[in-house]
């Protein structure tokens, strides 16, 4: 028995602490992210098995996930789709990011724990630091792991549920296009002030960070339909 439970990807324990299918979930979603997995891909659980060394059961689990959170199609009889990118939709998505994450960020600078505004200001300098070294892919995880610390430390599963299907889709967006329109710099001092209001214990600094934030986001998102009119005039 114990023989067989090396052998068989599905029954062997995570090497991150967490279940196969949450390992799935967060390697397919950075896949998809940033556009390793292309809009528009049909996907293979067997294929994602074999790249990333994991079980059927869990990938199919996981995708189910990801489609739950708009980042792939599942078509019966049809196959797996990567989601297409819709700018229009991005932009109604962040009218309900903005008023979540501006509760979320005021609930977190009453809630967190000491041990918690530490690590929001640690994680502050960790982004700024990306930002200085141009290192997309860690600012990206770094602003993933912002929202599950955001998430985790408001203490409010309604809200945590409701923004936690927006997060991927912003993300991926981000990554299409932050070579084009987006301040990295300026983005990560933003996000590093919302960590630090949080940190500091100030409630109103921190729904004024979120809020200056969200605003720089749709600036960013609005400019995306500019420097993308050029190619649809030439198509």
């Amino acid at each position: 028995m114990a023989e067989s439970s090396r052998s068989d990807p599905e029954a062997q324990p995570a090497d991150d602490g967490g279940s196969l299918t949450d390992r799935a979930y967060r390697q397919l979603e950075e896949l998809i992210v940033t556009l390793r997995l292309a809009p528009g891909e049909v996907l293979s659980e067997a294929a994602l098995s074999k790249q990333l060394g994991i079980g059927r059961t869990p990938i199919r689990e996981a995708l189910q996930r990801l489609a739950r959170e708009g980042l792939v199609v599942i078509l019966p009889r049809r196959g797996i789709l990567v989601a297409e990118i819709n700018v229009r939709s991005q932009l109604e998505l962040l009218k309900v990011r903005r008023e979540l994450e501006r509760l979320m960020s005021q609930l977190c600078a009453r809630r967190a724990t000491p041990a918690e505004r530490h690590a929001f200001a640690e994680l502050a300098a960790d982004m700024e630091r990306a930002a200085s070294d141009d290192d997309d892919v860690a600012f990206m995880r770094q602003d993933r792991q912002l929202n599950a610390m955001i998430s985790q430390c408001c203490r409010n599963e309604y809200a945590l549920k409701a923004l936690g299907l927006t997060h991927g889709l912003s993300r991926r967006f981000w990554y299409q296009h932050y070579r084009q329109v987006l301040d990295l710099p300026l983005c990560a001092r933003l996000h590093a002030a919302q960590a630090r209001a949080i940190a500091e214990g100030e409630p109103q600094a921190a729904a004024a960070a979120s809020d200056r934030l969200i605003d720089y986001i749709e600036t960013f998102t609005r400019a995306t339909l500019d420097a993308d009119s050029p190619a649809v005039a030439r198509a």
